[in-house]
């Protein structure tokens, strides 16, 4: 069984970061990059599947410059197999996303696409439900634990609890928190992806922009906490609020 999964280049997300001055975007001069925390969940998930006998193939692909070779190296010591870097320095939207990934899909046949469920940089929560709608594939999100087999069986969290659902093959996953912590990076790992296989590909067409950023600023600055004494207080200042 082979699995694909897609990853992002995304900024440390325990960066502190500020807009440019224009308001265009984010200032990342001198930023750490990382993957996206959700699809270093994927790529784990997968190689422990592969550890388990379930797969026997992992795909990692990025799409982006050359500077994602970093992040697709990285997937590549944690385990998995080979790389795919679908190169370009455009700036894409999700459903921009779902559709380059849609020709890597049907390019290499996997049996499942593992994917973050959203980006820590955009927070969108779009590309993977958009590239399960363009395959017509079954889709299963926000995975907190998943058992291959004959079929896949995901427990997926909601706002009111989990629920287990079974998808046939191909389906798409999109993982969440609880589903593991990704393993630390050994050494042995690091020099062993160096000789793995890593593929450049340039994409077809760039799909053209559904959405736009009109302009990036810093939310407002919260007002400083008030200590009261008693809950009668308290009950009197959420009153002078007009918020009881």
């Amino acid at each position: 069984m082979k699995v694909l999964v897609p990853i992002k280049r995304v900024v440390d997300p325990y960066a502190k970061v500020r807009p440019l001055a224009d308001g265009s975007g984010v200032d990342t001069t001198g930023a750490k990059f990382e993957i996206n925390p959700f699809d270093e969940i994927a790529v784990e998930e997968a190689v422990r599947q592969k550890e388990k006998g379930a797969v026997t193939e992992i795909v990692v692909v990025s799409i982006g410059s050359s500077a994602s070779e970093e992040q697709l190296r990285k997937a590549l010591a944690i385990g998995a197999d080979r790389a795919i870097l679908v190169e370009t320095d455009a700036v894409l939207d999700s459903p921009g996303v779902a559709s380059l990934l849609k020709e890597v899909v049907e390019a290499e046949q996997p049996q499942i696409v593992m994917m973050g469920k959203q980006a820590t940089d955009d927070d969108s929560n779009q590309a993977g439900q958009m590239l399960a709608a363009k395959l017509g594939w079954g889709q299963a999100t926000f995975a907190a634990k998943v058992e291959l087999g004959s079929n896949a069986t995901v427990v997926r969290e909601t706002d009111t609890g989990e629920q287990t659902v079974t998808l046939a093959y191909p389906c798409l996953i999109t993982t969440d928190l609880r589903l593991n912590e990704p393993r630390y990076v050994a050494l042995p790992g690091i020099i062993k992806a160096r000789s793995k296989p890593l593929e450049k590909r340039a994409p077809s067409v760039i799909p053209a922009a559904m959405t736009k950023v009109v302009s990036v600023e810093l939310p407002a600055s919260r007002p400083a906490g008030r200590k009261v004494a008693s809950v009668e207080e308290l009950a009197a200042a959420i009153k002078e609020r007009g918020a009881l």
